[in-house]
This record gives C-alpha cells, structure tokens and sequence, in this order.
C-alpha cells in the first residue's frame, strides 16, 4: 500500500474572527459619523444663534437712529421691533433649546447687545467672545 499526501481543500469564505472584525470596524465607523454629525448640528446652531443676536442687534439700531432714542435713558419695547413689516418678521429662537432671547427694557449702550442668548452661561464657545463694535 503506498502513503500519498492528499492536499485538502478550503472551502471559500470568511470565518467567524474575519466576519467580526469586519462587523467591529464598520461599527467603530458608523460611531464616528455620528460624533461628526453631532458636533456638525452644534457648530450649525451656534452660528444660527450668533445670525439670530446680529440681527437683533442691527433692528434695535436701526430702530434707535430711526426714532433718534438716547441709548441707555430711552425705553426699548419689543413690539417695535418685532411684528409683521417691522424689522423683525417673528421673534427669533435660540436653535439650541428654542428658548426665546432675553430682551432688555432700555436701548443698550453701544457694545451691549440688545439681546442676549439664555445659553451664554451653560454653552461655551455658544455666543462670540467679543461684541465690541456691535
């Protein structure tokens, strides 16, 4: 009887450690759009919200040049402002939690803004750090 060595042959396909760690790095890939995207959506509402205090800003302005009111002595009403053919259309919303911006009751002086957001105190980075010249 003669011994011969009888190659054997594998059977085409992925085992179960290759098909692991396939399912481990598209896993590790999908977790890091979803970090990107998050951060993506506060980068995005931080520059809304930021939109949202200029344009505050320029209508109480416009509104003080218009209506030649001494900032810091003359009253600031919201309703002048804001409303259907006014400078604002609607009051705006912070995007972060839809809280509306806390108005004051008197013209700012220049350097103030007229309307700060809510979340300056618990957002870092939510606001710009430096309004002068507003």
């Amino acid at each position: 009887m003669k011994l011969t060595k009888t190659a054997t042959k594998l059977k085409p396909g992925m085992t179960l450690i290759e098909i692991t760690v396939v399912i481990l790095v598209l896993l590790t890939l999908i977790s890091v759009l979803f970090i990107g995207a998050n951060i993506y959506k506060k980068g995005a509402d931080r520059a809304a919200c930021i939109l949202n205090i200029r344009n505050i800003q320029q209508a109480v302005r416009a509104d003080q040049n218009l209506t030649n009111k001494t900032a810091g002595t003359s009253t600031l009403t919201k309703t002048d402002i804001v409303g259907t053919g006014k400078y604002l259309e609607s009051e705006p919303t912070c995007p972060s939690n839809s809280a509306a911006y806390t108005w004051g009751t008197l013209y700012p002086a220049i350097g103030t803004l007229a309307a700060p957001c809510a979340n300056i105190a618990t957002l870092t980075d939510h606001v710009p750090g430096s309004i002068t010249g507003w």
